[in-house]
């Protein structure tokens, strides 16, 4: 009988499981130590680039912030509670962040430090713009600059944790950086509050001061980042394999060259980018890289999924507009909507960071769906103490409603804040990813433009309504995590390629997973079989 020769796609899909199989081995039988030197190394390098994440988190909380400060509103001559040019304050973060998306793809030309470096840079300049405001169009356009430049520096920080990151604890590693998010949020409300306690009567510093503020942690950024070394699979691509290989070395294995970690991932990485063309200033306009295959079409939908879900599942119009809504139910005192931000911030950054770690215990998938019904349990219950509030002059009500949105920050912070910008960037293969980046930001950029421009009107038009609407969207997202996300938990990004490949990457990515947990119980590789 005639030999039917394989499919490439089925031998690769097989090459990778095997690959698997080896790493879950590895793990099983030589687990490197994660408080030896080279980790120790890595979590000082990783909590450097943290700071780029404390942006996002400061300008949403600054903004909420100050918007609820009289001296802010009048100087600008903004109304109170919020109307479509309060709005564009707001917004013209998100424009920024789209058009600021385009130029992530720059990460390959000249490296992710750099994009790094130049982003912090901008945003440092932008910071100077705003401060210096004397009118409602230079506050504006400094915010477009801000969020121009903030862009380039979120979005390929997380892309650089993501690639020299172990997979056993990338979820943890990587997905610790967007829980700085609450550490900009804190920063921010804490000095919004210290300033109007002790300035108010100082005309405009009580707001003009935290603005200044804004470029404390891009400016660290800016001076230490190029003290570090570039991401491994940047250097591969470049064709710098012993500088990766050193890499690999010292933050995976603790320095030990012989561990077979260091032979198992460079295999990897140089098998999946050696060979691919150097970025050019042309790949701007070459996109076909997300869409040439069946495998990158699901991945390209599941980056702009979860890019959606995680701005646009009621979170960004508590954190940006948390002081109307405490006005909506009741609470007009300032120093007290101050202070209840702060706990807010703080209650995200407690539960983020837990969260963090969950994911690499119990996995993208189950962490996402809970969290999810949690989110949609509690904005049900907002709205019902919302209403209560405002058709039955409720009190009991009100608290309700104000319990279940710190509820609601805390489900949220554990499920979603860690993995934002990472699962986006964990779905695409090592070709995609600057691109596929690129798309999470401008997608991000759409949904919290939508949010932040209609939700103030939204607010003072339907109330509770507003939030009713987001417990029948949540919903929504979670039939759609149940049926279309994968699980990326302990897998590395090129063991990732198997699943995608499979014609049902949700069902591949389980029984990988299943058979990883065999090899690490048993710590012998398990039988063959296919993806």
């Amino acid at each position: 009988m005639e030999k039917r020769e394989k499919p490439a796609s089925v031998d690769e899909a097989e090459g990778m499981e095997s690959s698997a199989e080896t790493y879950a081995t590895i793990m099983a039988t030589n687990k490197p130590d994660p408080r030896g030197p080279g980790y120790i190394k890595l979590y000082i390098l990783a909590g450097m680039v943290f700071l780029c994440s404390t942006m996002n988190g400061f300008d949403s909380s600054l903004m909420g912030s100050i918007n609820a400060l009289p001296n802010y509103t009048q100087y600008f001559g903004l109304p109170a509670n919020g109307n479509a040019s309060t709005g564009i304050v707001f917004a013209i973060f998100q424009v920024g962040q789209m058009c600021g998306a385009l130029f992530i793809w720059m990460t390959d030309w000249y490296g992710r430090t750099w994009h790094i470096f130049f982003g912090c840079l901008g945003v440092c300049l932008g910071t100077v713009v705003t401060a210096l405001a004397t009118n409602l169009p230079m506050f504006i356009g400094g915010r477009f600059l801000l969020s121009f430049f903030a862009t380039c520096a979120h979005t390929a920080a997380p892309l650089y944790l993501i690639e020299i990151s172990p997979a056993a604890y990338r979820g943890t590693i990587a997905g610790a950086y967007n829980t700085f998010y609450n550490v900009g949020s804190i920063l921010a409300t804490s000095a919004v509050y210290a300033c109007h306690l002790h300035l108010a009567d100082q005309g405009d510093l009580d707001w003009r001061i935290p603005l200044w503020l804004q470029m404390a942690c891009p400016g660290a950024v800016c001076c230490l980042i190029k003290l570090y070394p570039e991401s491994p699979r940047y250097l591969i691509a470049r064709d710098q394999h012993e500088k990766a290989r050193q890499i690999i070395t010292k933050y995976h294995a603790n320095g030990d060259p012989t561990h077979p970690l260091v032979e198992l991932q460079m295999r990897e990485m140089v098998a999946t980018i050696q060979g691919s063309p150097r970025a050019t200033w042309r790949d701007l306009f070459d996109l076909k890289v997300l869409v040439e295959s069946r495998s990158s079409r699901y991945r390209l939908m599941l980056n702009v999924a979860f890019s959606w879900f995680g701005q646009f599942s009621g979170n960004n119009i508590i954190s940006y507009y948390l002081p109307l809504m405490l006005t909506g139910i009741g609470i007009t005192d300032t120093n007290t909507k101050l202070i209840l931000n702060i706990i807010y911030s703080v209650i995200g950054w407690v539960f983020s960071i837990g969260g963090a770690r969950l994911h690499d215990v119990i996995g993208r998938r189950k962490m996402l769906l809970g969290s999810t019904l949690g989110m949609t349990i509690c904005l049900a219950l907002v709205a019902a103490g919302a209403a209560g509030k405002v058709e039955y002059g409720n009190d009991q009500a009100a608290t309700m409603s104000i319990v279940f949105i710190f509820f609601f920050g805390a489900v949220f912070a554990t499920g979603y804040t860690p993995m934002q910008p990472i699962y986006p960037a964990e779905v695409v293969s090592n070709k995609m990813r600057a691109k596929a980046m690129g798309t999470f930001k401008i997608t991000v950029g759409a949904a919290g433009f939508l949010n932040t421009f209609v939700g103030p009107i939204a607010l003072s038009s339907i109330g509770y309504w507003f939030y009713v609407f987001f417990v029948f969207w949540d919903t929504f997202e979670f039939a759609f995590i149940y049926f279309f996300f994968v699980e990326t938990k302990g897998m590395t990004l090129e063991e990732l390629d198997a699943v995608f490949e499979a014609k049902n990457p949700r069902k591949a990515s389980l029984e990988a997973k299943k058979r990883q947990k065999r090899i690490m119980e048993a710590g012998l590789p398990s039988k063959k079989t296919t993806v």
